[in-house]
């Protein structure tokens, strides 16, 4: 085990130092306040002193995966598949036991816990690396509770994103087929007559699919929605007008493959995407993230306010919400979380979010 001494003003600048000096394996073993200078006793200056460690021969992510090939290509043709698939799966588990738990494993417990926790709900690396010396920091100098500070330290991240407050005239929800866009749509139009007291009317430009229409005309019916279906543009204008006196038009678009190009385009040509229309992206939550980033990366030409995320209480793992936010520096302002309405709708604003990945709703 290498072990090093650092003398300085800030916990982020130990952490860059350890990174640079002993690489991402290194953990910290202490730290302390420390008065160091001064002449005779007097100006001594206030630093912090940690002593970092770094274990040698750790077996890194990098060099499993290189095993891992290696065992594929190499296998004798008398290894069985079973007994092959079990030592590579005996190799991933090693460092996914190693990667959260080592990483932090000589952490105080308190703040072992927030990171190990953050990590195993998905918040990307760089977030957490970010947010680690300022954790760490005020926690060696008891000056906070380490849960507290990374709900303060998230919520700090997100506010920039939360400049529109009000919602607008028309709510245009799009994304691909089987986020439930129209039982969200149902939601939202709940919340703004039951809760709200505003007035709201559907159109729907869903025509793909006889089932959707059907759908959407039942909670039309149970909440005294009036309801226009629109096969084109200017039905879609005409629909418009006709529904200029109410508080809310709330619209459904089809849900098709977003990897087609034309779906795209079709909504652009349909839709006259104006000021007065909040445009959300729906993703569901059940989605990897990288296929969540492919979907904003193709709806990327129209004017995404913010995403709405669905389908919470069937993932453990909230940490997308977060990264996307954080990437595409895009707000949230609802998550729904099964399948009732109105009741499976929770707002989200810049002082809750951080509660969701803490199961503090």
């Amino acid at each position: 085990m290498k072990v090093k001494k650092y003398r300085v003003k800030t916990m982020k600048e130990a952490m860059d130092r350890i990174r640079g000096e002993l690489g991402r394996e290194a953990v910290i073993l202490n730290s302390k306040a420390v008065k160091t200078g001064g002449f005779l006793g007097l100006f001594k200056t206030k630093k912090l002193e940690v002593i970092a460690a770094v274990e040698r021969g750790i077996q890194s992510a990098t060099s499993v995966k290189k095993r891992e090939e290696k065992l594929k290509q190499q296998a004798a043709p008398s290894l069985q598949y079973e007994e092959l698939l079990l030592e590579i799966k005996s190799l991933k588990e090693a460092v996914s036991s190693s990667s959260a738990e080592k990483k932090f494993s000589s952490y105080p417990e308190a703040v072992k816990e927030v990171f190990v926790h953050l990590e195993n709900q998905g918040i990307q690396e760089s977030i957490i690396d970010e947010m680690m010396p300022l954790l760490l920091e005020k926690y060696f100098l008891g000056e906070a509770n380490v849960v507290k500070e990374a709900k303060h330290y998230i919520k700090d991240l997100m506010i920039p994103l939360y400049t529109e407050k009000k919602a607008k005239k028309c709510i245009n929800l799009v994304g691909p087929t089987g986020v439930g866009k129209t039982t969200t749509l149902a939601k939202l139009a709940a919340k703004y007559i039951l809760q709200d007291g505003k007035s709201v009317a559907f159109i729907t430009t869903d025509t793909y699919r006889v089932s959707a229409i059907s759908q959407l005309k039942t909670y039309a019916d149970i909440l005294n929605v009036p309801l226009l279906v629109c096969y084109n543009r200017g039905e879609f204008e005409k629909a418009l007008e006709k529904f200029v006196s109410y508080d809310h038009i709330i619209i459904d678009t089809a849900g098709r493959n977003y990897r087609d190009e034309q779906y795209v385009k079709a909504l652009q040509s349909f839709i006259p995407f104006q000021n007065n229309m909040d445009t959300h992206l729906v993703l569901a939550l059940t989605a990897k993230q990288n296929d969540m980033e492919q979907i904003v990366s193709r709806f990327s030409s129209l004017p995404i306010q913010s995403f709405l995320f669905t389908k919470s209480d069937e993932t453990s793992s909230l940490g997308a919400i977060i990264n996307m936010m954080h990437k595409y520096k895009k707000p949230v302002y609802y998550i729904t979380n099964g399948q009732d309405v109105p009741d499976d709708l929770l707002s989200v604003t810049e002082n809750n979010i951080a509660n969701f990945l803490f199961e503090e709703e």
